[in-house]
C-alpha cells in the first residue's frame, strides 16, 4: 500500500465484511485502493473538511482553549469536523455555537488550508460577533475575546488557526478582506 496519510487503512469491506487488498481496480483507476476481493466493492478514502470561523468583535477576535485532545489547555478559533448532511458553512456556524455559545452573522469563507500529510481540507468563515457574552460547551475552557496584540500566539493549538488569524490581521490593516488559499507542509 502507498499512502501518506497517517490514519488507519481500510481493513474489512462495508458491503460484505471480507477483509479488502489494497490494489489498483480493474475500472483503469491509477490509484492503489481498498477493493474486497469478494464483491469487488472499491473503497475510496478522502480527505476530512475542518470548519470553523474567525469570529471579531470590533477589533478583538474570539479565541477559544481547548478542553479536549489534541492541544489541551491551546487557544483555537472555533472549529471542528463537518458532518453530513451540512454545507461548510452550516458546519462552522455549528462548530461556534458548540464551542463558544456566540451569537455572530456569518459572512464570506476567508481560508482554504490544505493539510494534505493528515487528509484534511481546512475552511474557515468571518463570522460578525452580535455579542461579547460567550456560553462554551464542554469541549472548550475559556471564551475570550484578543486585541491583535494580545494574541498569546506562542500558545495556538495548530497552524492552520495561526496561518488564518495572521491573514485576518493583514487584511484587517490593508481595508481589504480576500480568500487565501494556503497548503500546510
Amino acid at each position: 500500500m502507498t499512502t501518506t496519510m497517517l490514519r488507519t487503512p481500510i481493513q474489512h469491506c462495508k458491503q460484505c465484511g471480507t477483509k479488502v487488498v489494497y490494489r489498483l481496480p480493474d475500472d483503469g483507476d491509477t490509484k492503489e485502493r481498498a477493493v474486497c476481493p469478494a464483491c469487488n466493492t472499491v473503497h475510496y478514502e478522502n480527505p476530512l473538511n475542518v470548519v470553523g470561523t474567525v469570529p471579531y468583535f470590533g477589533d478583538k477576535i474570539l479565541l477559544c482553549k481547548r478542553n479536549i485532545e489534541p492541544r489541551f489547555g491551546k487557544w483555537t478559533l472555533p472549529a471542528g469536523f463537518m458532518e453530513l448532511d451540512e454545507t461548510t458553512a452550516e458546519g462552522a456556524a455549528r462548530e461556534t455555537v458548540e464551542e463558544a455559545g456566540a451569537e455572530f452573522e456569518m459572512l464570506g469563507l476567508f481560508t482554504l488550508l490544505n493539510v494534505a500529510r493528515v487528509g484534511q481540507v481546512h475552511l474557515f468563515y468571518r463570522a460578525r460577533l452580535l455579542s461579547d457574552q460567550f456560553n462554551p460547551g464542554t469541549e472548550t475552557i475559556e471564551a475570550r475575546l484578543f486585541a491583535e496584540d494580545e494574541i498569546p500566539w506562542d500558545e495556538i493549538a495548530f497552524r492552520t488557526v495561526k496561518e488564518t488569524l495572521e491573514r485576518y490581521f493583514a487584511d484587517r490593516r490593508s481595508g481589504v478582506f480576500s480568500i487565501h488559499c494556503v497548503d500546510i507542509v
